[in-house]
């Protein structure tokens, strides 16, 4: 089959074309021919590399993944070639207390597709049948593969854990990101008030679509300053954060006392300060956030069934041009997902 993948980490430019085998499904797995590939900043730092990250080179890329089933395993009997799929990008053990009390995502065994397991930017992936879910009919595959992981992961961070209440307010942090797209349907969804920051007058225009009710170009303005005067100096109830060193000082002091933030990222950076005295003065929560359960991404695609929830498809490239839409994210010419095809 063809695929993307790389050789050594790097650029964009480590991204090849491949010819891999055609991957077989064991007895309790389904093998998905894939049709859309949606793009993550995860596929960004994966390429680029950890230290202490360890893959099976060549490595393929692509945790959302939309398709249609190929074939299926000895043990699998209630779906048949043809269906239209989605995969769910969470992979665990399936047997340990965690899996079994409906918290997968807190496996220690815990991993995505395209993260430590080769992913979807290829023709085929083999997938376990519990990773499967139906694909919302409404959708064209390219605007069901930007579900899953950005969705689930700002689904658990607004409702699981930092419990967003209707009449509360939210800073979501980077509106044109797929996850913080998301995330302002969802706290719209749940009654919250939105404020949220970009970079652009396009982009800001396209967030008030989404239901923001108050945009800040951090390009031109103190994020911190514009919700001071928003708010009357109230500060927000929730921050949702996920782009890392660059916003967290002033994220973390728009907090009142009993805030909470919550994050799932560090896109520019890892390493950043905190004042104790602040937390434990000002009662405030900060929240780590990955993913989410299996059993939470059939509500919200439930919730994308009724048109509750919609994906925001930036646009779609063939999946040899993976090296450009790479790019387009790193430079942040993108609103939403964008998405690859075989």
């Amino acid at each position: 089959m063809r695929a993307v993948g790389f050789h050594r980490h790097g650029g964009p430019e480590v991204l090849e074309v491949l010819e891999l085998p055609n991957p077989s499904p064991r007895a309790r797995e389904v093998r998905v021919r894939v049709k859309a590939v949606a793009l993550n900043h995860l596929d960004v730092f994966v390429r680029k590399g950890w230290p202490g990250l360890k893959l099976e080179l060549p490595h393929v890329l692509g945790a959302d993944i939309a398709g249609v089933v190929d074939a299926v395993g000895s043990e699998v009997n209630d779906l048949e070639p043809g269906a239209e799929v989605l995969v769910n990008p969470g992979w665990s053990c399936g047997v340990c207390e965690r899996c079994l009390k409906g918290e997968d995502n807190l496996c220690r065994r815990y991993t995505i597709f395209g993260e430590h397991i080769r992913g979807g930017y290829a023709e085929y992936l083999c997938v376990p049948r519990q990773n499967i879910l139906m694909k919302p009919k409404r959708l064209s595959f390219e605007e069901a593969a930007c579900l899953p992981l950005t969705y689930l992961t700002a689904w658990t961070m607004l409702v699981r854990r930092a419990q967003l209440q209707a009449g509360e307010t939210v800073l979501v942090h980077a509106a044109g990101s797929g996850v913080g797209s998301a995330a302002i349907q969802i706290a719209k969804l749940l009654g919250a008030k939105v404020i949220t920051t970009t970079s652009t007058e396009s982009k800001a225009a396209k967030a008030k679509q989404l239901g923001a009710d108050h945009v800040i170009d951090y390009t031109k303005e103190d994020f911190l300053e514009e919700v001071k005067k928003l708010t009357h100096k109230k500060l927000v109830d929730v921050v949702f954060e996920h782009t890392g060193a660059s916003t967290w000082d002033k994220s973390v002091s728009c907090l009142p006392y009993g805030g909470r933030l919550v994050t799932c990222g560090a896109t520019s950076g890892g390493d950043v300060k905190l004042d104790l005295r602040v937390l434990f003065y000002k009662r405030i929560s900060l929240l780590g956030s990955t993913m989410g359960s299996k059993g939470d991404l059939f509500r919200v695609l439930q919730l994308v069934e009724e048109g509750k929830l919609s994906p925001v498809l930036d646009r779609v490239l063939p999946l040899a041009q993976a090296s450009e839409a790479h790019l387009l994210l790193a430079e942040r010419r993108s609103f939403g997902n964008v998405v690859l095809t075989p």
